[in-house]
């Protein structure tokens, strides 16, 4: 008997690891964005083809990089919506650097460091003004846009052209740079979460901040490395943008608090914190990839892809709460018994 169920084990365990593996967000994820291109493979054979592939990965590389940092700060309970500004002060921080006569890698490093200091000067503001993140970063996203307006005049800033590789040059047969360097940042990221302390610090404040302190985990501090680590990660994403055109412009990145945060609430982060993948961010902005590039091949309105993606942002929010359980009380039953205890 006792060898029977030795042998059976093994069987048991590798079903509950597929099924599990079956029931996580990322998988289900994954098959939508495989339909997807294989339905609008049928309506235009060049959405397969490698260079539109490779296209459709160089497009979310800005928007999928700061997903990676958004999903750490959508864990830990808070929200950042000044991604975008940050992104464009960093990018014209490099540029005016570069401008000035400075090495055009440290002119990179001093703008990757102001995307740091601005979430440093964020999360400081969050822990020890104890203000909604909501609002300090609202009030970032116009800062670091006033801040890039008054830097460069409204202008252009020319970025070094030994930068240029790395939002246009291609390495593997035709890979582009700027799409290693993303799948880099999503392996380095998701062991963070779930390899380091730091991650495992930043889920246990995003469940219950109260139990996490009394744990002895240092919540503001966390916090205020979390609000780095996005900052650091938008100015990332300002040099691989600024390199990818050639120029840093004040007016970049208009518009990316929302596709980040797609991204991240799509790839499964909780609006209400304590769970989240990077993985799931990365195939995030994938699907916005795909759902944009399809529209573009399927020459269809772009009205109707505004409306599309915003349909699957709310559709991925339900999702969220009904994986919570917070979606019961519209369970049949229990609408008939609210209904029934009216009338009654």
């Amino acid at each position: 008997m006792s060898a029977t169920t030795v042998a059976k084990q093994p069987g048991r365990s590798w079903k509950d690891s597929a099924l599990s593996l079956v029931k996580r967000q990322e998988t289900g994820l994954l098959g939508v964005i495989i339909v997807l291109g294989l339905l609008v493979s049928l309506a235009n054979e060049n959405f397969l083809t490698r260079d539109n592939l490779y296209n459709v990965l160089q497009t979310v590389v800005v928007i999928g990089i700061i997903a990676i940092g958004q999903t750490f700060i959508l864990i830990g309970k808070e929200i950042d919506l000044s991604v975008g500004s940050v992104l464009a002060l960093s990018a014209v921080s490099a540029g005016a650097a570069y401008g000035s006569g400075v090495n055009p890698w440290l002119a990179m490093l001093i703008g990757i460091g102001v995307g740091a200091l601005s979430g440093l000067a964020v999360g400081t503001v969050v822990v020890l003004g104890r203000v909604s993140s909501f609002i300090v970063t609202l009030g970032m996203l116009s800062i670091a846009r006033g801040l890039t307006q008054l830097l460069t005049g409204g202008l252009p800033q020319a970025m070094p052209r030994e930068l240029s590789f790395i939002g246009q040059g291609r390495i593997f047969g035709g890979i582009p740079v700027s799409v290693v360097i993303f799948l880099v940042l999503v392996i380095l990221g998701q062991l963070l979460l779930t390899r380091t302390v730091f991650g495992l610090r930043v889920t246990a404040v995003g469940d219950n901040d109260t139990a996490a302190r009394t744990g002895g985990i240092p919540v503001g501090r966390t916090r205020i490395l979390s609000f780095m680590l996005i900052g650091t990660l938008a100015g990332v994403a300002g040099i691989v943008f600024s390199t990818q055109v050639g120029v840093a412009e004040a007016q970049a990145g208009m518009g990316y608090e929302l596709d980040v945060i797609a991204a991240a609430v799509i790839g499964g982060a909780s609006l209400s914190g304590g769970r989240g993948s990077i993985i799931g961010a990365f195939l995030g902005a994938c699907l916005l990839g795909v759902l944009r590039n399809a529209f573009i091949l399927l020459a269809l309105s772009p009205f109707l892809q505004q409306l599309s993606i915003g349909l699957v942002i709310v559709l991925a929010a339900l999702f969220d709460q009904w994986r919570q359980g917070n979606l019961r009380h519209l369970h049949p039953k229990a609408l008939t018994r609210r209904f029934a205890g009216r009338k009654a």
